[in-house]
């Protein structure tokens, strides 16, 4: 059974042949599953697009155009930076 040490900062490195059993690769999410035994079940999130898909769906919000979306874009970058974009991009 792999085993794995933890840091003071509560970091573990998951041993490689538990990457390689649950396919994760840099930036992958894992889950912490509590069972009622009071086990604990560490599983791979793996989201599909269909388990995604309309999520940012807001029927109440109106549809921008591409300008007006543009604008917005403008707007925070020349807030954030102080400096109007660059609108050759």
């Amino acid at each position: 059974m792999p085993i794995a040490a933890l840091t003071s900062k509560g970091q573990v490195t998951i041993p490689k042949k538990v990457r390689v059993l649950l396919d994760l690769h840099a930036g992958d999410k894992i889950e912490f599953v509590f069972e009622k035994d009071g086990a604990i079940t560490v599983r791979a999130v793996k989201k599909t697009v269909d388990d995604v898909f309309g999520k940012l769906y807001n029927p109440a919000r109106k549809p921008l155009s591409v300008e007006e979306m543009n604008e917005a874009i403008q707007r925070q970058v020349s807030s954030e930076t102080g400096k109007q974009a660059d609108e050759s991009a």
